[in-house]
């Protein structure tokens, strides 16, 4: 165990490791990137560092307070996340972490609260929070989990050192697919490639359903003709009846037109996420340009988030399909 089994992301551990040596670890951090790509690994790996007995400056994985913390019962750190049942991180919570950060470390080590996902506080609680970001007890750290920084107050951000997630090479997911899954080299070729980057993305990937809502998705996008809003209306209506599949929809839709501004540019299909698709790629981007296809992808990360936020899924959906076909 340790930070040297941990995969990918070695400027942002190359960062944290220095810092830890040196004893010189901000107050706060900001992990910014994508879902699945090591951030809360990485964040957890540092809290184990921090408070391991076999190791200094890393962890072992097997000492009591490595195991606690892995089990997430160790009384000096604590992950902060929407409480069961619960949609967003309240403001009790934030008050309630704001208290024990300022109680005396059991160990006599830092006292550590990682927040995952942190767009996920409300107004409220960034607030609360900001406040302990300003004035922070001493000997603390804090670490905040995004996707992307606009849900966070700027304020907040700013309070933060940022350290930047990049989604992973194919060629490493696909390894821990065949190593740790035992999957052949061309399914894990295939979900790497789907899972842009993000190891948790692959893990919780189901081949067979992602290869036919991919079908479905894709052919109701290629039917929607420019300025066709009563079609968009439609469309929107069916992906908006649950929230998981409105996101994941999102999610593929954002890679969908990532492949088409790759291929419009490059006219290369190699780097294609949706590699067995490729047929449909070519056809859709003949129709299609690289302003649109862009401002189609940047448009499904602003829909996704308004969508985390519980904004009206229809309206949202309604909002960005209008976009698409408008900008046609």
């Amino acid at each position: 165990m340790g930070f040297a089994e941990i995969i990918g992301q070695q400027k942002s551990l190359t960062i944290l490791r220095s810092a830890l040596a040196n004893g010189r670890l901000h107050h706060a951090y900001l992990f910014l990137g994508p879902e699945g790509v090591g951030k809360h690994t990485i964040a957890v790996a540092v809290a184990k560092a921090i408070h391991c007995r076999d190791l200094e400056n890393d962890f072992c994985g097997g000492c009591v307070n490595c195991r606690r913390i892995a089990d997430g019962n160790h009384p000096d750190v604590r992950v902060i996340e929407p409480l069961s049942g619960k949609k967003e991180i309240s403001i009790a919570q934030i008050r309630e972490l704001e208290r024990e950060l300022n109680f005396r470390s059991f160990t006599g080590n830092r006292k550590v609260a990682i927040i995952d996902p942190a767009t996920l506080m409300n107004l409220s609680s960034q607030n609360a929070l900001l406040k302990t970001l300003e004035e922070p007890p001493p000997d603390c750290l804090i670490i905040l989990l995004a996707a992307n920084g606009g849900a966070l107050l700027p304020t907040l951000r700013s309070r933060c050192l940022r350290l930047s997630f990049a989604p992973l090479a194919r060629a490493d997911v696909a390894l821990y697919l065949q190593s740790q899954l035992d999957m052949n080299g061309g399914d894990a070729a295939f979900v790497a490639a789907l899972s842009m980057g993000s190891i948790g993305a692959a893990l919780a990937l189901d081949k067979d359903e992602w290869v036919e809502k991919r079908r479905i998705w894709s052919g109701m996008l290629g039917s929607l003709k420019t300025r066709d809003y009563q079609g968009a209306m439609i469309a929107a209506e069916a992906l908006a009846s649950n929230r998981d599949e409105a996101l994941k929809f999102l999610k593929w839709t954002e890679s969908w037109y990532r492949d088409l501004l790759v291929y419009e540019v490059t006219k290369d299909s190699d780097q294609l996420v949706n590699l067995d698709m490729q047929v449909e790629i070519l056809r859709q981007s003949a129709a299609s340009n690289v302003e649109s296809s862009l401002r189609a992808m940047v448009q499904t990360g602003g829909a996704a988030a308004r969508i985390q936020r519980n904004l009206n899924r229809r309206m949202v959906l309604e909002k960005f399909l209008f976009g698409v076909v408008g900008g046609r």
